[in-house]
């Protein structure tokens, strides 16, 4: 039995089908199993609140529905258990806010700006701008979950940066850093940062490995930002 049957067994057999059951799922079929848990937690964080979220514009667009497969791939047999996943979330009257309560409650013994729940923000950012705008919906939605999962305004904005940008990006907002700061300083910050959101480190905190194009394309921005910084210091 796959993870994803075992899963969707496990909220058959409640009494209600609305996702909070998924979220005790998890806590409960996966207890003796915090590598699987993690894993586990994190996909079906994706594609419940990716679902909702698509409806938060009112159209779930094709455009949409590629980039999540893009960044979520799995085998085609396990297709029918996805989609009943992704259906249960939109259908259910719970609402967004209360499943991301469950789920930031799934990293209470994470410390604030838990990393993983920093992973599904930058999943959600790149599914809300695949149709090539992200609606003021999906924004209000996108920041009202980073606020349940206890992502600070400052964090959030550093996150939002590497997404939004209508003038250009700016490399400092990026790195979340300053332009009165010295050049120094600025490089331990983002040694600091490339050390925290390493590819290698989604594994070791149970991301699958699917969605591992979510940290690479963090990195590649991550030192875009700094080489920009570094220039820009070197013509001064």
């Amino acid at each position: 039995m796959t993870f994803w049957e075992k899963l969707l067994g496990a909220v058959a057999d409640t009494a209600s089908n609305a996702l909070s059951a998924v979220v005790e799922a998890i806590r409960t079929v996966f207890e003796g199993d915090p590598e699987t848990r993690r894993k586990v937690a994190f996909s079906v964080a994706i594609i419940a609140l990716s679902a909702k979220m698509a409806k938060a514009d009112g159209i779930v667009s094709e455009a949409e529905v590629a980039a999540f497969r893009r960044i979520f791939e799995f085998p085609p047999e396990e297709a029918k258990n996805v989609a009943r996943l992704y259906n249960l979330a939109r259908q259910d009257v719970a609402g967004f806010e209360a499943y991301a309560e469950r789920l930031a409650g799934l990293c209470a013994t994470c410390e604030s700006n838990c990393p993983v729940l920093e992973d599904v923000i930058d999943g959600l950012f790149h599914i809300a701008k695949a149709d090539g705008l992200i609606h003021e919906s999906e924004y209000a939605f996108l920041t009202r979950v980073a606020e349940i999962f206890g992502i600070g305004d400052e964090h959030f904005a550093r996150i939002t940066a590497r997404h939004v940008y209508v003038e250009g990006k700016d490399p400092y907002r990026v790195l979340g850093v300053s332009p009165s700061d010295d050049f120094a300083s600025i490089r331990k910050h983002y040694r600091g940062l490339v050390s925290e959101h390493h590819p290698d480190r989604l594994i070791a905190r149970g991301v699958p490995a699917e969605f591992h194009a979510i940290a690479n394309d963090r990195m590649a921005q991550l030192n875009a930002a700094y080489r920009a910084i570094e220039r820009e210091r070197r013509a001064a």
